[in-house]
């Protein structure tokens, strides 16, 4: 079920915020559920940050979702919520890792892979996007990995605010 997550609203009564996303998913996963957790709630504003575990899940079970595959269901994603919902606003964030903890080496390439992929499709559908991997790289510069990333994929308690304030930064404009 989606959990409503007050974090976003900002102290405004007039924002109710969804969290639809469930651990471990891969893009296959987003489309198998689709109609009950987008579709169906009619949002405004839709937000969707996947893609990490589609690689996570090829380099630990050979069960991922390789990238030419990945862009196709992101895309039949987006064309689907368009043609149900047309006034619907994107907002796109790109996938992130540090190199460590569960995050090896030969991950980096293909998340960069991920990543030019969203930023792709963010510029195709005339979405927002929200360039995480850039800047939990300039958080490093204030601290290291470890304090931002839990394990090289989940994001510490500093790391979510990063992340919830690039978001209302991108958003800002489709919030009015």
């Amino acid at each position: 079920p989606c959990l409503i997550q007050a974090d976003l609203c900002l102290n405004r009564t007039d924002i109710e915020v969804l969290n639809c996303g469930i651990s471990g998913n891969r893009v296959t996963n987003l489309l198998a559920r689709w109609k009950k957790d987008c579709i169906n709630l009619r949002p405004d504003i839709l937000s969707i940050l996947i893609g990490v575990n589609d690689t996570w899940h090829e380099k630990a079970r050979q069960n991922g979702v390789e990238v030419p595959r990945y862009e196709q269901f992101y895309r039949m994603l987006l064309d689907w919520t368009l043609k149900e919902l047309p006034e619907i606003k994107l907002v796109l964030l790109e996938p992130f890792v540090f190199p460590f903890g569960a995050v090896g080496g030969d991950w980096i390439e293909e998340i960069d892979q991920r990543r030019e992929v969203v930023a792709g499709i963010a510029k195709d559908y005339g979405a927002v996007f929200v360039p995480l991997q850039s800047i939990l790289n300039n958080a490093l510069k204030v601290a290291p990995q470890e304090h931002w990333l839990a394990d090289g994929v989940h994001p510490m308690p500093a790391g979510h605010q990063l992340i919830a304030d690039a978001w209302i930064k991108a958003a800002a404009p489709l919030l009015n």
